[in-house]
């Protein structure tokens, strides 16, 4: 860092989306994610998922009628909801007010998953400094098809002072 330059004077990287920019129509995508084998015995683990096809080896091989290592659905949303937070929802989401959620895919340990987003909705809400964004996202795995799919509302900062 130069002398004269001071931390506070330095820009932030790594913000999040203000309501102004999640204009209806908007696409992005966010960085990948592999999951884990540790992963998915945290994630069942911490919930209590404690469900043989997430804990069992010897009946996901033997018995089951899916074969690798599965990933709980509710894991790859979070993921998904993760990568979101990293990359658009710093210091301006507000509030996660709902969703609905399919399933189409299984996810397994070693499979990478990004997140497609696109803007349906965008309105200013009643009160100052905030607005309402609907986005569907879909969850993509390495090989390019979509195993989730969810749209998410949520309250954004505005900071156009309206």
């Amino acid at each position: 860092m130069h002398k004269n330059q001071d931390a506070a004077d330095l820009p932030t990287v790594g913000l999040g989306i203000p309501f102004e920019e999640w204009t209806i129509g908007r696409r992005f995508k966010t960085v990948g994610r592999t999951v884990t084998e540790a992963d998915i015995t945290n994630f069942v683990c911490v919930t209590g998922m404690l469900e043989v096809l997430f804990t069992n080896l010897d009946y996901l091989e033997n018995e089951s009628l899916i074969k690798g290592r599965l990933a709980p659905g509710a894991l790859v949303y979070s993921f998904a909801e993760g990568l979101l937070m990293q990359s658009v929802m710093q210091h301006t989401g507000l509030a996660f007010l709902g969703m609905e959620l399919k399933v189409h895919k299984p996810v397994f340990a070693g499979d990478t998953i990004h997140v497609q987003c696109e803007v349906t909705e965008a309105r200013p809400t009643s009160k100052p400094g905030r607005g309402i964004v609907t986005a569907v996202n879909n969850v993509v795995n390495q090989k390019g098809e979509t195993v989730l799919t969810y749209t998410a509302t949520r309250m954004v900062k505005r900071f156009d002072g309206k």
